[in-house]
């Protein structure tokens, strides 16, 4: 108990304003004052105090301060120490809570991914449509008088039904493979899927050869950040990236999980993934590796029935890839459409560009030179005269194939490989124009008979052989990829290969017929062939021969013995 007068001074002392105000090492030095120096100053004492009496009353109250329990002075040292512990625990807790803070926020921030409206993808497609041009289309539509279903701005294919029901999440236990040419319309239906639920649900993106550009590009989709974006450098041991394009889309893999359970558990459906033009994907270890790590994924998550992935791809490699270790893979293939849907196409298109409607007759030939891919009709609908612009694409088709595969005759021997491969391609692609011409003499001989053909009859689809047998009529098994690759010819999910459009049958076609074709690729490959042979043969060269000397070969099945006379 501390006296009576001691009280006041000491709180007169703690809180009088230049005692705040003090420097710390004055406000420690005050907070030393023991309780002896403080009765010393109240009650000074009258007779002098000698030298020795004087250290007395210091050294009680240094040993005060180390053992007397009033006291309440520490050293500096051990104020040092307090201060770094707590300044450590301090920093240790809200390391802990900015880490369970921003774990549930990257979960919270993928799960935004799927909402309605996100998609980066569906904002870039329905950016450019206007509301007026909507509606002046829409009036379009109701003056031809078609009850086909719910239609858009884009033609509605048998397709779309199977899309709109994969998009929306109603089909479960599955992942989708879309196969189909450039141009056929797959990624066209895939948005047309997404804008009719507003992406709710769905997240698309685009795949790319380079996997550090696939990564962001996940990344955005997903709007997940790979840790980048992280405050906590301070207790990082590892950078994020160092483990390359695979780790990451692991890492964003098992977040993706996490938020399909908790979507799924909710609403009931699951997720949806679109990986667009897998065939971007180099077909090396390093692109097959990261399509089998996704495959493994969507092979899990249909069995769970948590997220849906679909994988679409120009090219037939990937599918390749994919069927080895496929279990629950569905394949859609996209066909170009057939003569009638392609006519009705056009109109439509037509429609919305305002140019004035064209005949019949107009339309049936313009069709007939560009098919029914729907990348070329929207680009003859939008033309104003539709037959030239028809022709004028048959013709850069033409030139562009012959820039390819074109045949040279008398070729030099740099060059075989190349003509081998084009000669070869050649030999394919007359064996599609015979089948062309052929059918096109059936159909025509049983018109002049009178009978009456429905409309699929005289649509003559674009013809189809087997895969296996174009490897025989090729003579080479390796080149029908390559063909495939360069856009020439195309594989479907039965293994009947086709020319990859319209255009290009036209145009092999037009070259087929030239006169002294046949001759041509003959002639090319019995250069080929007189090249390999000369590869194959080997030259013997004698020296110090002279006139009248008599070389005598000799060659059996252990080899060639010289004997000179």
């Amino acid at each position: 108990m501390l006296p009576s007068l001691s009280r006041p001074l000491i709180r007169s002392v703690l809180l009088h304003p230049s005692a705040r105000l003090a420097r710390p090492r004055a406000w420690a030095q005050t907070r030393r004052f023991s309780l002896g120096a403080v009765r010393r100053e109240e009650h000074p004492s009258p007779h002098p105090v000698s030298k020795q009496d004087a250290a007395l009353p210091d050294q009680c109250g240094s040993g005060d301060r180390r053992g007397h329990s009033g006291t309440f002075s520490s050293s500096p040292a051990l104020d040092a120490a307090l201060t770094a512990l707590m300044g450590i625990g301090i920093a240790f807790v809200g390391g802990i809570v900015y880490y369970s803070w921003y774990k549930k926020n990257v979960l919270d921030k993928i799960e935004t991914a799927f909402k309605g409206g996100y998609d980066p993808a569906l904002e870039l497609a329905v950016h450019a449509k206007r509301a007026a041009e909507t509606r002046q289309f829409s009036e379009a539509i109701d003056e031809l008088e078609i009850e086909d279903g719910p239609w858009t701005q884009h033609l509605r294919r048998k397709e779309q039904d199977i899309l709109d029901r994969i998009i929306h999440g109603a089909e479960t236990g599955h992942y989708f493979m879309l196969l189909g040419c450039k141009g056929a319309g797959k990624t066209t239906m895939i948005l047309d899927a997404m804008q009719a639920n507003q992406a709710d649900g769905v997240a698309m993106c685009d795949a790319h050869p380079d996997l550090e550009v696939f990564r962001l590009r996940l990344g955005k989709a997903l709007n997940y950040e790979y840790s980048e974006d992280t405050q906590a450098g301070l207790f990082q041991r590892r950078d994020p990236r160092e483990g390359g394009p695979g780790l990451d889309v692991e890492r964003v893999m098992n977040k993706l999980e996490k938020v399909a359970l908790r979507v799924a558990k909710r609403t009931g459906k699951p997720l949806v993934l679109v990986i667009n033009n897998v065939h971007y994907f180099t077909n090396d270890d390093a692109g097959k590796n990261m399509l089998l790590q996704l495959q493994q994924r969507a092979e899990s998550w249909a069995a769970s029935g948590i997220l849906t992935l679909v994988f679409s791809s120009d090219d037939f490699w990937p599918f390749f890839v994919l069927r080895k270790n496929a279990s629950r893979m569905h394949v859609l293939t996209i066909y170009d459409l057939s003569a009638d849907e392609a006519q009705g196409a056009c109109q439509r298109m037509r429609y919305y560009t305002k140019l004035p409607m064209p005949s019949q007759d107009t339309l049936e030939e313009a069709t007939s030179i560009v098919g029914g891919r729907l990348a070329y009709l929207n680009r003859i609908s939008r033309s104003r005269d539709m037959v030239e612009m028809a022709r004028h694409m048959l013709a850069v088709e033409k030139g562009w194939l012959l820039s390819q595969i074109g045949l040279i005759d008398d070729c030099d021997d740099d060059v075989m490989d190349e003509q081998k491969w084009s000669s070869c391609s050649w030999l394919l692609l007359r064996e599609f124009v015979k089948i062309r011409q052929e059918d096109e003499r059936l159909r025509d001989e049983q018109i002049a008979a009178g009978e009456d053909l429905s409309p699929h009859s005289r649509d003559l689809p674009l013809p189809a052989i087997p895969y296996h047998r174009c490897r025989q009529i090729m003579t080479r098994a390796d080149f029908l990829e390559d063909l495939d690759r360069a856009n020439i010819v195309s594989i479907d999910v039965n293994h009947d290969v086709r020319p990859d459009s319209m255009l290009i049958l036209q145009a092999a076609r037009e070259v087929v017929e030239e006169d002294g074709f046949d001759d041509l690729l003959d002639s090319v490959r019995a250069r080929i062939d007189e090249i390999e042979s000369l590869h194959r043969t080997r030259e013997l060269t004698f020296k110090d021969v002279d006139s009248g000397d008599r070389i005598r070969l000799t060659v059996d099945k252990g080899g060639a013995r010289l004997i000179q006379d």
